[in-house]
Formats: structure tokens, sequence, C-alpha cells
């Protein structure tokens, strides 16, 4: 059994100065984790649940022994806290610094390793001591463009999230520069919040949430009102906004494998339709979240009869064309050429999934690609003045590079020739005044052997 008899803080016993200066920051406040501020933080928020923090850390037993210590490894660690990814004393503990702070934290076994320990480190039900500073947080990015960032102020029930076409009943606060703009309780279709004037952002953010969630969400334009702004809410163009969300309730929409082929097929037509009236309206992000679901109902159906395969491949040639269509307006080229395959395993001359992900491989400078691409598209439709276009442009673009290789290869090759004939040069010089060196003290002894006159015999 452990004591803190070496384990010394400020020159007394470890157990006494928790005692005496500690604060129990359980919720239950059962003195599971006690912590003594070592050094006090930055004035302002603490991180919140899901949070990104990075922390520096020494931990020892309360003989004094130190078992793991990131200093030494120089190198900080980084987690999500409040999600269960580390010892349930960090999380409750490192919710409760500031940035900067410094802290000592006194650990009971239920909260660090249990009644097992750690082999080799930790014996079993120890309490241990972790020395913590919180170098920074910053919120979860939902995206990898870092375009959604979620604060939880409120940790939601259970583990359920609402999925695509479910049916959420939240409430919103949005604020744009401080300013509050839009403060309601509203109802939508998950995939299809901007039909209620809710924004992507917000749409995006459903499938991580639980029932009863509250968080914030930090908006990119991308994923806020774009380049269009929100008139009605007085929001300028290319504008970060912030909404506070609560998920009140939602109700999942029926998975792909709950749905017969029947029911997939009617909704299909529901979805395509959907999907087109958003990219007629310039809103590409939710038309893809349309067509996608299109292919995910149905990329693993074979249908029976030749009536429904003809429909399954006519849908799914339709949303993986919208698809490659969506995204070369959202510039994102691999996913244009991604979902142009796709069409052409179906259908191996299909004139517009040729013509679009020539149009993709050019635009990545893919210059001979996108030329074949667009040659097979005359082949298929030798009436195609839009391919004959490209294959020009695709030329020129050829044509600029070779030259522009021919550039580089030239200053390349006369940056080495000119190092080569400066070390020669270089070479030379040092070849003389070696020589110089050796010639003049051949005349040095010449002239002593003069002075000196006939040696004595």
């Amino acid at each position: 059994m452990t004591t803190d008899q070496d384990l010394k803080m400020d020159g007394q016993p470890a157990t006494s100065v928790f005692a005496t200066k500690g604060t129990d920051v359980t919720p239950k406040k059962d003195k599971g984790v006690i912590k003594v501020v070592k050094r006090q933080g930055l004035d302002g928020e603490r991180p919140m649940i899901g949070d990104r923090v990075t922390v520096h850390y020494t931990g020892k037993l309360l003989s004094g022994k130190k078992f793991d210590c990131s200093r030494e490894r120089k190198e900080p660690f980084s987690f999500n806290v409040g999600k269960g990814q580390v010892l349930k004393a960090w999380d409750i503990g490192v919710m409760s610094m500031q940035r900067g702070e410094v802290c000592t934290l006194l650990c009971k076994p239920e909260y660090a390793y249990g009644s097992a320990g750690n082999p080799d480190k930790i014996p079993p039900s120890s309490s241990v001591v972790f020395e913590m500073e919180l170098l920074k947080f910053e919120g979860e990015a939902l995206t990898g463009d870092s375009g959604i960032i979620r604060r939880i102020k409120v940790k939601g029930d259970g583990y359920m999230n609402p999925n695509d076409g479910a049916s959420v009943e939240v409430h919103l606060e949005g604020k744009c520069d401080g300013r509050r703009f839009d403060c309601r309780d509203v109802s939508f279709i998950v995939g299809e919040a901007e039909d209620k004037g809710v924004p992507l952002g917000v749409d995006r953010a459903m499938d991580k949430m639980q029932k009863g969630e509250c968080c914030l969400l930090y908006l990119k334009p991308k994923y806020g009102f774009g380049s269009e702004g929100k008139p009605e809410f007085k929001i300028g163009p290319y504008k970060d906004i912030a909404y506070e969300v609560t998920l009140k309730s939602f109700q999942r929409a029926k998975e792909s494998w709950e749905m017969d082929l029947p029911e997939k097929l009617e909704s299909a037509a529901v979805v395509k339709q959907k999907g087109n009236q958003y990219f007629k309206a310039g809103l590409h992000h939710q038309a893809v979240a349309q067509y996608q679901r299109i292919v995910l109902w149905l990329e693993m159906e074979c249908g029976t009869g030749i009536e429904q395969q003809k429909r399954i491949q006519s849908y799914m040639l339709t949303a993986h064309l919208n698809l490659a269509l969506c995204f070369l307006r959202t510039k994102e080229y691999t996913q244009v050429v991604e979902n142009c395959n796709k069409v052409i395993e179906l259908d191996e001359h299909n004139e517009k999934a040729l013509y679009r992900r020539g149009e993709a491989r050019l635009l990545r400078n893919e210059f001979s690609l996108a030329m074949e691409d667009f040659q097979h598209v005359l082949q298929v439709n030798p009436s195609n003045r839009a391919a004959r276009a490209q294959i020009s442009i695709c030329q020129s673009k050829i044509k600029e590079h070779h030259e522009q290789d021919k550039k580089t290869y030239a200053n390349m090759f006369q940056k080495f020739a000119e190092r080569d004939a400066k070390v020669r040069k270089t070479k030379r010089r040092r070849d003389e005044c070696v020589r110089n060196g050796m010639n003049g003290e051949v005349g040095i002894k010449r002239r002593r052997r003069s002075q000196d006159g006939p040696s004595a015999k």
C-alpha cells in the first residue's frame, strides 16, 4: 500500500497540502479529484466538452516515484477533452483549468488507473498525482477545412445521432460580429435545412449531436451564408457567423438496410428532384447531400428483372453525373474524376462523364489525360464543338508546358555550367597560389646558400 511519506509539495506532505489548499473538482463532490493551483492561468474561458486541448504533464505515485512525463519526451500531449479518450481525472481536471494554468491533481484510483493499476508502473488501487499545464485549447473541427468548429456547452443524452433525412427540432441563436440576428425554435429535415433558412454548417453538425446537447458552432462563410450573405438578417457577404444550437428532439430516418427496393426507388425520385432544385439555386453543397443519398441507397442493389435494373442504373448514372457537376462548381476536382469514373464503369462511352472528367483533369493540369478524354468524346459524338475547343486548349497548354520545361532545364544547365566554371576558376587560383608558394620557397633557399658561401671542408 503506497503512502505519501515521500511525496512533498512546498516542503510539506502532499496529502496535507491537498487537504488544506485543494478544491474538489468532481461533479459528484466525492473528493475523487482534488486540485491545487500552482500558477493561475489567463483570465477567460475554460475548455468545453470535445475541445482539442494540449497539455504538459508529470505523473507520480504517492511514494514520489515518477512514472510518466511529457516534458522528458519534449513533446506535449493533445486530446479531445470530455470524450473519454484519457483518464477520467484528466477530463475533469483539465476542464476546470484556464489557458496557461499549472495545477496539481490528486486522483483516487477510480478516477485514474482503477483496481488493476498499470503493470510495471502503477500498483493496484493506487492514488496518483499529476502536475498539469494547459498550453492551449480550441474547438473541435467537424470538417477537414476547419470550416465548422464545435464547442459543446451541455453534453447530450445517449449515443444516438440524427442521420441524413432525420426530422429534428432545434433551438437556434445566431450571432455575427457580436450582434444577435436569429433566435427561434425550428424543425427541419437533415440535409434540407436550407428550406428553413438554416445555414449549411448547422445542417452538417446535426449528425454529430445527441438529444439535449447544446453547442456553439463557429461557421466560415462557406458553411454560413457564403458570398451572397443574408439580407433579411442584415449579414453581408463572406462573413463568419456563430450559432448556439440546442437539439431538443429528433426522429431518425430509415437506414438503407431498413428499406426495400421499391421504397428506395420511390425515395430516389423525390431526392433527385430536391437535389436538382438546390443545384439550380446554386446551392451545390446541399445538392451533393441529396445525390449522395441516392448512391447510398442503390449502389449495392441489383434488382429483379430488366425494368428494375434499368431504373437502378438510370438513377446511379444521374446521381454520379450530377455529383461530378456539383464538384466542378465547388472546385473539388478529385471528386469529379471519381464520380465520372463510376459512370464510365457503367457506360464507357458516356459523353457527359468523359467531358466532365476531361474538364477536371484540365483544371488539375493533367493536360494529356484531359485531351484523351476530349478525344474520346469526339469519337462518341463528332459534332461536339466544346470538346474540339477543349482539345485546342489542351494542345496549347501542353506546348506551353514543354516550353516552360525547356526554359527550366536550360536555366538549370546554365547554372550548373556557371557553377562548374566557378569551381574550375577557384581551383586554378589555388593551384597558382601553391605553385607560387613553392617557387618562393626555392628562391629563398637559393639566396640563403649564396649568402652562406662555400661550405667548410
